[in-house]
């Protein structure tokens, strides 16, 4: 589906909780986050990951090179210092632009956080170096922000030395971290000092997220985090008393322990979430810090899990008026977020060799294939992924599903282009989401073409949109909105594989059965993909709903053809 296409449909249902036209700067008001006109202004906002800080997961690196200094030593070893910085260069244009923060707006946000590397505006030498060009780039974007009316929400992901022995703060075991050296503390304080003196009177700057996921141990009661908290927040208040500022606990946002009472009245508590359950109960320690401490509370990360997962933190949060983060907006070759970047085979010899399985490649070939996977980053490069805004944005204000395609009968229907809409609503799978039983992946088992529980796999058949069902078990179902153009009677071709000897499904339309069992003979050892055909279905003219049902597991499910045998109209 065209994003487009996908925004003509989504566009109506989406009801906003909050006024995106709404001016001035965030404020805390109690246990709320208010606007300039005192009315409560619900966080919808989206993480800027990957751009200005780059993590080895996002660009297939993890298996060698997690931090930002390790990719680009290996970068540096592949194409030499000065190519490098080209390449930086190139990726730091094309990551992020104009095209990106109006599509974000168009989705529904109302706010984008951004994750910034200290190196990009300053360095170690604590000498008050400071570099225009990080500060530009951060001025570029905030005016994207205005233009669309997103509040923008300045994190600070990796603090000199890192705030964290993780690959997410650019941690170098090589060097002391930010808890280990009193110059890399000063150094933060500066900074944010500095980005506080030039962003003081922006009101469509939402604050300052001052440490994103401490982890070091600190004592029991945090003692050095909420100290430095306290030294940061003074030094802003000593220029800008207009801008909240959000405070992370330590280990991972997860710990705030000793950051209470709160020292300062424009406050935010923000927590983390990941990978479990979406639950009061999981939520409680942050609860009763807000009721302790009577200041909001912000979900400024999470993501990284099923649709299902997804719409369920999206009502929990809204019942327990929390505003949220999701994280995030790009990645490559995935498809747990809104926009995938496709994986170049140029790329993945540069990622072969890297983790010891092919030759070394030459300069000029390697850097021709960083290059060309940058020009994948590009927002119309992307591929949309309209599942997951519509569970953000849809799916908590309706139980509709909607074409994920348009169906026409006659006409193919390729079993993956299921509607969009809830697990339940427009699919049931056994497996839909992570909530960190066994610390096992539960959703989509090949992550192939969409983030619902369904699994989806690249597809061999000879006819195909390259993707295929499989894992099916017992009782899941998945349902497409068709519309019949011709009243009459439809031969219906069902394409499949199966290894499983007692395989069986039956259709449904409208919730009425059409067809009571269905048999699907197995694999015979020369013929993967077989096809069965239904006969003589009597289908009427008009929008219908269409539902396939497994009545027993152990199959793949490639498409469905329907054929006009004999029309009933005159």
């Amino acid at each position: 589906m065209s994003f487009s296409k996908f925004l003509m449909i989504l566009l109506p249902c989406i009801i906003f909780t909050s006024n995106i036209h709404s001016k001035g700067f965030l404020k805390v008001k109690g246990i709320s986050i208010v606007d300039e006109t005192n009315q409560d202004f619900y966080l919808k906002g989206i993480g800027l990951g990957g751009w200005l800080l780059q993590e080895g997961y996002m660009l297939k690196t993890s298996g060698f090179a997690n931090a930002e200094y390790q990719i680009r030593e290996r970068i540096v070893d592949l194409i030499g210092e000065e190519r490098t910085i080209e390449f930086y260069e190139k990726y730091w244009a094309n990551y992020v632009r104009e095209i990106d923060i109006k599509n974000i707006a168009d989705w529904g946000f109302n706010s984008v956080r951004l994750p910034m590397h200290f190196n990009k505006m300053t360095d170690l030498s604590n000498t008050d170096t400071y570099f225009e060009k990080g500060f530009e780039t951060i001025d570029t974007l905030l005016a994207w922000c205005k233009k669309y009316e997103l509040y923008l929400i300045l994190d600070l992901h990796a603090a000199p030395g890192g705030q964290s022995d993780e690959n997410i703060s650019d941690y170098n075991p090589d060097y002391p971290s930010l808890w280990e050296s009193e110059i890399n503390k000063e150094i933060t304080i500066k900074l944010w000092k500095k980005l506080a003196e030039r962003y003081a009177d922006e009101k469509w700057i939402g604050g300052y997220d001052l440490l994103n996921e401490p982890k070091w141990d600190l004592g029991e009661d945090n003692v050095p985090l909420r100290e430095l908290y306290i030294e940061i927040t003074k030094a802003i208040r000593e220029v800008d008393t207009n801008h909240i500022i959000y405070i992370e606990g330590n280990w991972f946002a997860t710990n705030f322990k000793g950051l209470t009472p709160a020292w300062d009245d424009n406050m935010v508590y923000s927590f983390h979430k990941y990978w479990n359950p979406n639950s009061k109960e999981a939520i409680q320690s942050y609860l009763a810090l807000r009721e302790e401490t009577q200041k909001p509370l912000w979900l400024g990360e999470t993501g990284e899990n099923s649709n299902t997962w997804f719409l369920d933190c999206v009502n929990l949060m809204k019942e327990y008026n929390i505003g949220w983060a999701w994280w995030p907006h790009k990645k490559i070759d995935n498809i747990a977020g809104p926009l995938s970047a496709e994986l170049i085979p140029q790329y993945q010899t540069l990622l072969d060799f890297w983790n010891g399985k092919g030759d070394r490649p030459t300069s000029d070939f390697a850097y021709d294939a960083l290059m060309k996977q940058t020009d994948k980053l590009l927002f119309e490069n992307c591929k949309f992924q309209p599942d997951v805004i519509d569970a953000l944005m849809r799916q908590s204000q309706e139980s509709l599903t909607i074409p994920f395609k348009k169906h026409n009968l006659p006409g193919r229907i390729f079993a993956v282009d299921y509607d969009l809409g809830k697990l339940g609503d427009a699919y049931f799978d056994v497996e839909y989401h992570n909530i960190g039983i066994d610390g096992a992946r539960k959703w989509n088992n090949d992550r192939q073409y969409r983030n619902d529980g369904v699994d989806i796999a690249k597809c061999d058949d000879e006819i195909s949109n390259g993707y295929n069902v499989g894992w099916i078990d017992k009782d899941e179902f998945l349902k497409y909105t068709v519309d019949v153009s011709e009243s009459g009677n439809y031969n219906i071709i069902i394409r499949y594989f199966s290894d499983n000897e007692s395989a069986e499904m039956q259709l449904l339309l409208n919730d009425e059965v059409i067809i009571e069992s269905v048999p699907l003979i197995p694999f015979d050892g020369k013929n993967k993909w077989r096809s069965i055909e239904l006969q003589n279905v009597n289908l009427s003219k008009g929008t219908q709903s269409l539902i396939f049902f497994a009545l027993k597991g152990g199959y793949n499910l490639n498409y469905f053809d329907f054929v006009l045998k004999s029309s009933s109209e005159k």
